[in-house]
């Protein structure tokens, strides 16, 4: 496998419909006319990926009354999904891409380097999808820890 295709400024989003940790779908059309905030991350209640949810979870209302609403996807089954949301109160909407192709079609799974070696997994991503289903930003390998702060910073919110 080669590094995937990346999405950049000005892209269609891709579109998706997924189970929720919740038990719905959650349909990326759906959410025309709103701005998201799509973050990508390798696995549910790890130690990296939980300070990241819990991040996006502490700066939801002010990411909320900015405007925009954020959903985290990874590969993980919508069981896992439902535990993680439940132990760790994750107030968003936590979605399921078993198959990996939303993450593929996002550029946000494929090779990757980790602890010097390449490995193929989820490359730790965030995506900022305008009203418009646009892409308006593309991160891509951004850090666990400090990433929320970062991406306020980027979007004008302090």
């Amino acid at each position: 496998m080669t590094a995937p295709a990346r999405l950049a400024a000005g892209d269609p989003a891709p579109e998706f419909t997924l189970p929720t940790d919740a038990g719905g779908q959650l349909t990326l059309a759906d959410l025309r006319g709103r701005k998201i905030i799509l973050y990508a991350y390798p696995a549910a209640m790890t130690p990296g990926c939980t300070t990241q949810a819990c991040d996006f979870r502490d700066s939801l209302a002010s990411l909320q009354t900015a405007g925009y609403e954020v959903i985290g996807i990874s590969p993980d089954k919508p069981e896992k999904l439902a535990t993680f949301r439940e132990r760790d109160a994750i107030t968003f909407p936590l979605v399921a891409d078993t198959d990996k192709s939303v993450l593929t079609a996002y550029g946000a799974y494929g090779e990757k380097q980790s602890y010097g070696r390449t490995v193929t997994g989820v490359i730790r991503s965030t995506f900022v999808i305008d009203e418009n289903g646009k892409i308006e930003r593309a991160l891509y390998n951004v850090k666990a820890t400090g990433h929320v702060a970062k991406l306020r910073r980027d979007l004008g919110l302090g």
